[in-house]
């Protein structure tokens, strides 16, 4: 009886086990559509995974733990320029003490190479990693100062960047509590979690304003030369 019993329990785990497999493959196709759907709607282009951009950056999120990951790849583009959303997953830890942690990635790029800047919300996220080769920078606002830390590999470009505008806009309510990086070819954001399809055009709208914000001179710094009545003349 004993023996029939563990049998059937065995059985029954076994059945309930390859429910939920079945169930998880149901929800990730009808996951996958959605975000096709949503790609077509929109002009943009969607992909299941892209091994290639767990390399974007050395920034955080990247560069930490292992069995990273790209997936629910979008990309077009927002306001002019090159877009790109997606879910980055990594591990952290072995065994009983593995982690799976995931991040969602939001980017537009750049016209031409720039220093890092990076602009975090002050707490325990801000502390979790430093910028190599990088300074704090602290500006003429304090309340900027209390709410965001700031790291930029030049100092000078870091100031130029955030001038007062620009803190004025990160200070209102749709911008508190973001982080993003300016990281070579790159502007991007970082969200814990999955890709939310809602939040991404808000997202994209805010690196958006970062950019339009940056002064002419420091894009003629770095050998690009925009149009003096689209980037840098431009409300954030």
């Amino acid at each position: 009886m004993g023996d029939g019993l563990f049998g059937v329990l065995v059985v029954l785990g076994l059945v309930v086990t390859l429910g939920l497999f079945v169930a998880g493959l149901w929800v990730q196709k009808k996951r996958h559509e959605r975000f096709a759907a949503w790609a077509l709607r929109h002009g943009w282009t969607y992909a299941r995974a892209d091994h290639a951009l767990v390399e974007i950056s050395r920034g955080q999120p990247f560069g930490q733990g292992g069995a990273r990951r790209a997936t629910e790849v979008l990309r077009g583009t927002y306001d002019g320029r090159a877009a790109l959303s997606f879910s980055y997953q990594w591990t952290t830890g072995s065994g009983k003490n593995r982690s799976t942690h995931h991040a969602h990635i939001v980017a537009l790029a750049l016209p031409t190479y720039l220093p890092t800047v990076e602009v975090t919300p002050e707490g325990i996220g801000a502390r979790l990693a430093k910028l190599v080769g990088a300074q704090d920078v602290q500006l003429e606002s304090e309340a900027f100062n209390r709410a965001y830390r700031v790291a930029a590999t030049d100092q000078r470009t870091g100031h130029a960047i955030l001038h007062p505008r620009l803190m004025e806009r990160l200070l209102r309510g749709d911008a508190v509590g973001s982080a993003w990086r300016i990281d070579g070819t790159w502007i991007l954001s970082w969200e814990p979690g999955t890709t939310d399809l809602d939040r991404l055009a808000s997202r994209l709208g805010l690196l958006s304003a970062v950019v339009r914000s940056v002064p002419r001179h420091v894009w003629q710094d770095h050998g690009y030369d925009p149009a003096p009545t689209t980037i840098g003349q431009q409300d954030a």
